[in-house]
C-alpha cells in the first residue's frame, strides 16, 4: 500500500505536474544569468513552465479524447442517448459532455445539432453544462495542480450541477423556448461511417492542431496574468477580496468570470496563482467555472439558439449552482487541501 502511495504521489508530481520541467526551467534561467529569486525572474519561470506544461497535456488529452469521440459522432450519440429515459438520459448527457473537448461556444453547434434530432432539451442542456465545465482535460489539470480530491469533486459537483439543470429546465416544459429554425433543422442520421485506426489517428491530431491554433493564444493570456498575480500582486489584497474574510468572495468571483471567455487550459494558472495568494479554494474553483460555463461570448451564441426566459433559466441555474459549489468546497478546504 505504500509503494502505491509513493507511486501515486510520483505519477500526479512528476508525470502530471511535471515538477521536473519547473526545476529545469529555473536551472536553465540560472545558466543564462537570470535570477529566479527575484519577481522578473520568478514570474519567466513561471510562465515557461505553465506554458509548456499546459501545451504538452492540452495535446496529449486532446488526442486522446479526440481517438475515444470518433467512436461517438453525433449521430451515433443521438442513438445513444435516445435509449435513456428520465434522469438517466440527463445523466447520460452531462457524460457525453465529459468526453467532449471543447469550450462554451463551440460546443453550441452539437447541442443544435442533439436539440434538432429531437432529444428532450432537458437532455441537450445537461450536455451544454457539462461540456465546458467538467471534460476529462479539466479533471486531469486539476489533478496535476490541486491534487485529486479537489479535481474529482469537482468533477463530480459540474455533473450535478448539469444533471439538476437540465432536469429542472425539463420539468419546467422549456420545449417552447428553443428558436423554431432548431426544431426545424431535421434530424441526424443514426449510421456514420466506420473509421480505420489509421483514420482515426488522422482526425485526433486535426483535433489536437485545431484545438491548439484555439487554445493556446489563451494559454499565453492565462499564465501571463497568472505569473502576475503569483509574483506581483501583493498577498494581503488577494486574501482581502477572496479570502475567507470576504464572505461575499464566492459571489464576487462568480461575476467577475461572467465577462471572461477562455477553456480550462486558458484559466487554471490564473486559478492556480489565485489559491496560492490565499484566496479560498471554493472561490478560485467558482471563477474558473463561470469563465468556463458561462462566458459572455457563449452567452451571445446562445441567445441565437434559445429565447430569452430560457436563457436566463440557464443562467440563473449556473450561476446558483456554481455559487453553491464554491461555498462547499471552501467549507471542505481544510479537509482536500
Amino acid at each position: 500500500m505504500h509503494i502505491l502511495q509513493i507511486g501515486w504521489v510520483f505519477f500526479q508530481e512528476q508525470i502530471l505536474g511535471m515538477k521536473w520541467l519547473n526545476t529545469l526551467a529555473g536551472d536553465l534561467l540560472t545558466m543564462v544569468g537570470i535570477d529566479i529569486s527575484g519577481k522578473v525572474g520568478a514570474s519567466i519561470q513561471f510562465f515557461i513552465y505553465d506554458v509548456v506544461k499546459i501545451t504538452i497535456l492540452l495535446c496529449s488529452l486532446v488526442f486522446i479524447i479526440s481517438y475515444i469521440q470518433s467512436y461517438f459522432p453525433p449521430e451515433r450519440s443521438k442513438k445513444i442517448l435516445g435509449k435513456f429515459k428520465g434522469i438517466w438520459a440527463n445523466v447520460m448527457g452531462a457524460l457525453l459532455g465529459t468526453v467532449t473537448p471543447f469550450c462554451s461556444c463551440s460546443s453550441i453547434p452539437l447541442f443544435i445539432g442533439f436539440t434538432g434530432a429531437g432529444l428532450p432539451v432537458g437532455v441537450t442542456f445537461s450536455f451544454l453544462i457539462s461540456s465546458p465545465m467538467v471534460d476529462l482535460g479539466s479533471l486531469v489539470l486539476l489533478m496535476s495542480i490541486f491534487g485529486t480530491k479537489v479535481a474529482l469533486i469537482y468533477v463530480i459537483a459540474g455533473l450535478i450541477i448539469a444533471i439538476i439543470g437540465g432536469t429542472i429546465i425539463e420539468k419546467m416544459g422549456m420545449q417552447s423556448q428553443i428558436q423554431d429554425y432548431v426544431l426545424s433543422a431535421g434530424n441526424i442520421g443514426v449510421d456514420s461511417p466506420t473509421l480505420t485506426k489509421q483514420e482515426r489517428v488522422i482526425f485526433s491530431k486535426e483535433q489536437v492542431l485545431n484545438t491548439f491554433k484555439k487554445v493556446f493564444p489563451y494559454i499565453l493570456v492565462g499564465v501571463g496574468i497568472g505569473a502576475a498575480i503569483h509574483n506581483w500582486i501583493p498577498q494581503e489584497l488577494v486574501e482581502k477580496v477572496l479570502g475567507h474574510k470576504n464572505p461575499f468572495g464566492v459571489i464576487l468571483a462568480t461575476l467577475v468570470g461572467i465577462p471572461m471567455y477562455a477553456d480550462t487550459f486558458g484559466v487554471i494558472p490564473i486559478a492556480e496563482s489565485l489559491l496560492a495568494k490565499g484566496a479560498q479554494l471554493g472561490t478560485v474553483l467558482s471563477f474558473m467555472m463561470s469563465v468556463t460555463a458561462l462566458s459572455l461570448p457563449s452567452i451571445i451564441m446562445l441567445r441565437k439558439v434559445v429565447k430569452p426566459k430560457l436563457l436566463s433559466l440557464f443562467v440563473a441555474i449556473c450561476a446558483i449552482g456554481i455559487i453553491i459549489v464554491g461555498y462547499l468546497f471552501n467549507v471542505l478546504q481544510p479537509f482536500i487541501l
